[in-house]
């Protein structure tokens, strides 16, 4: 292994280290009150050796999003790729969509209010690239499988890009109000049955009468 591959190695390795304590602290004390020195003492580090990775707590908090989108665009890359009709497609994107939020709940709550605030602003160029270059591919995916139905002749004739949105929409709107009941009533988890009974009322709307 030559110098630069060692470097290049130690520095993500560095950088996940950031990460897994900054994933820790806005758990413990959400994202208004932790602060780059509260990530800094949880990762054993200087504050000042944070800001060589993240210029600021934005960019850091925006990081986090970046293993769920990737592992949604392969999710929806898998089932795209599925040789089963148009409706058993949509069954195997509801399922996909179930694998993404247990893939890291916390996060995903957290990338859903990211996305409805201004922090996107605080971003670097190509940290807010990355995040949308990732969003537009998981997008285009799901759209790809409406677009496939309609075509098909299974899926009313609306715009694909527009189920697509409506969908995600219908997701993340539906994880966010859960948790917040959660937040209030840790006895009030209702996710995954109401998200069942939201994926089956729009399965059943896209469908064309035949």
């Amino acid at each position: 292994m030559g110098i630069q591959e060692r470097k290049e190695r130690e520095k993500e390795r560095r950088r996940q280290q950031i990460i897994v304590a900054a994933k820790r602290v806005f758990s413990e004390k959400g994202f208004n009150k932790a602060t780059m020195e509260d990530i800094a003492k949880e990762a054993e580090l200087s504050p000042g050796t944070l800001y060589l990775y993240f210029k600021n707590k934005e960019e850091l908090y925006a990081s986090l999003s970046l293993r769920i989108l990737q592992y949604l665009h392969l999710r929806v890359e898998h089932v795209n790729k599925e040789e089963v009709d148009p409706p058993q497609k949509i069954e195997a994107l509801m399922e996909a969509m179930y694998d993404v939020y247990d893939f890291d709940p916390l996060i995903i709550i957290n990338m859903f209010h990211l996305q409805s605030s201004e922090t996107l602003k605080n971003l670097s160029p190509q940290l807010l690239s990355e995040i949308k270059d990732l969003s537009s591919k998981s997008i285009g995916g799901i759209a790809t499988i409406f677009d496939s139905g309609i075509r098909q002749g299974f899926f009313i004739d609306r715009h694909p890009t527009a189920l697509a949105d409506i969908f995600w929409s219908l997701f993340s709107g539906v994880v966010l109000w859960e948790a917040s009941k959660k937040s209030i009533d840790e006895e009030k988890d209702y996710l995954k049955p109401t998200l069942k009974i939201a994926f089956e009322i729009f399965a059943r709307g896209i469908q064309k009468k035949r």
